[in-house]
């Protein structure tokens, strides 16, 4: 059977002194599958673009602002992430200059800055205490990786780095 997964992106937008991301906290929509938790702003890949137009679109959309320098961080095949047990896979990026003033909220719920340092204590994704760490470390590799998914929470997590 041909792995057909939902094409995402994710970002992580940094503040100007790459202490703080921005994130947003989806608490506004009943039924959200991710209500309740922090995340980086992104979502699926539209037919007729890029991944970095995608991304650019998404930020746009989410945050308001315009990416300006931005980084592949790496990307992930979640399969059976999806809430009736689609796959997904993300292209993982940092964006480490942007301009514009990001949205305080949009319809998905609130958006802040979070100390790059205290997002692990944050709810959110059990599996991005995962990759996360990868996002926001020294190491200037990407990482590829696959975390499966059953009944919503990772079951396995491997990743390379290049």
């Amino acid at each position: 059977m041909p792995y057909t997964p939902i094409l995402a992106t994710l970002g992580y937008i940094m503040s100007p002194d790459g202490r703080e991301t921005l994130l947003i906290h989806r608490n506004s929509r009943p039924g959200d599958l991710h209500l309740g938790k922090y995340n980086g702003l992104g979502g699926k890949l539209q037919p007729d673009e890029d991944i970095i137009a995608g991304l650019r679109r998404e930020i746009r959309e989410e945050a308001g602002v315009e990416c300006e320098e931005i980084l592949l961080r790496g990307t992930i095949s979640w399969p059976g992430f999806g809430q009736n047990g689609e796959d997904w896979f993300g292209f993982i990026f940092r964006i480490d200059r942007f301009s514009g003033t990001p949205f305080s909220e949009n319809p998905e719920g609130t958006l802040s800055w979070m100390p790059v340092e205290q997002i692990l204590e944050l709810p959110l994704w059990e599996g991005d205490h995962y990759f996360l760490p990868l996002v926001f470390g020294d190491d200037p590799r990407q990482f590829h990786g696959v975390m499966p998914y059953e009944g919503g929470r990772p079951v396995g997590w491997s990743y390379s780095l290049i």
